[in-house]
């Protein structure tokens, strides 16, 4: 095993099993249920809502280059704290169509909506790009599946290290669906799919060491959208979350629920002068 993944420690707990079966039951019953924010009552210039109790501790500067640090601690240091993170779960097939090939990524985002574009990394260089990368490459073209709960051990049995040319379709046992506009299937068993043309990649140099290359950033187009008929409202414009039910992703093997969604309007600047005013004009004083 690489120095880097004993590092990583993909299973962080040894007999993962016997840890899983001391922890309670997955709560099936459980509802999307919205709740009040934290503080309701709070006002422009309170601040943070705990009596500002985090102002009382201190923090530690992180240089991610320093002399002996590994990068993949930059690596486990960001998915622990840069979450809860969207998986983007990625279907492709091979040029001449004789593999197909299905993995999550949770370097994934949208970055706009005129024309949809997302934005998906995977880690090393185009010449040694593994499956997902090297299909959407060679074909311009993917399948972004949106995971739920309802799916997810068979989205993650497709983070194995199987050889390419190893349809992960089969030990996912999902169901692959045609598309409209892209040759790459979808998942039936999703809530929503994106179909994907691939825009540009861009790879990124490593700093720890030179002349490697780290990552590949995709850019990738959604030019059909598939949306579960009853996620989808009149006007095909918002997906019910208590049907999407989505799974995010954590830092080490950690995968989340959202169950307690809860809304804070945005606020209109005008309205918050009118309203006030004169307390938003008062400074505050040192320290506070």
């Amino acid at each position: 095993m690489a120095d880097e993944e004993k590092i990583v420690r993909r299973n962080p707990h040894g007999d993962f099993k016997s840890i899983e079966a001391s922890r309670p039951a997955y709560d099936k019953s459980a509802e999307v249920y919205f709740t009040q924010t934290h503080s309701p009552n709070w006002k422009p210039g309170d601040g943070s809502n705990d009596n500002g109790e985090c102002l009382q501790k201190s923090h530690i500067a992180i240089d991610p280059h320093e002399d002996g640090r590994p990068s993949v601690y930059n690596y486990k240091l960001l998915i622990s704290a840069i979450v809860p993170r969207p998986i983007g779960f990625i279907s492709t097939r091979s040029a001449d169509g004789s593999s197909t090939n299905i993995a999550p990524f949770s370097y994934f985002q949208t970055v706009n909506h005129d024309p949809p574009l997302f934005v998906v990394s995977f880690s090393g260089g185009l010449e040694q790009a593994k499956d997902t990368l090297r299909n959407l490459v060679e074909t311009k073209e993917c399948v972004i599946n949106i995971v739920s709960e309802h799916f997810i051990e068979a989205a993650n049995a497709t983070s194995t290290n199987a050889p390419y040319g190893v349809s992960e379709w089969v030990l996912s046992g999902l169901t692959p669906a045609d598309c409209c506009r892209v040759k790459s299937s979808r998942v039936k068993e999703a809530i929503f799919s994106i179909e994907g043309i691939l825009v540009e990649t861009k790879e990124f140099d490593s700093r720890a060491v030179p002349g490697k290359k780290s990552a590949v950033m995709a850019i990738i187009e959604g030019v059909q959208f598939w949306a579960r008929e009853d996620a989808i409202n009149d006007e095909k414009n918002l997906i019910d979350l208590k049907v999407l039910r989505p799974v995010s992703r954590f830092g080490g093997i950690m995968y989340g629920r959202t169950t307690q969604p809860f809304e804070i309007p945005r606020p209109d600047y005008n309205q918050l002068i009118d309203e006030f005013g004169d307390e938003l004009a008062k400074p505050k004083a040192d320290g506070q």
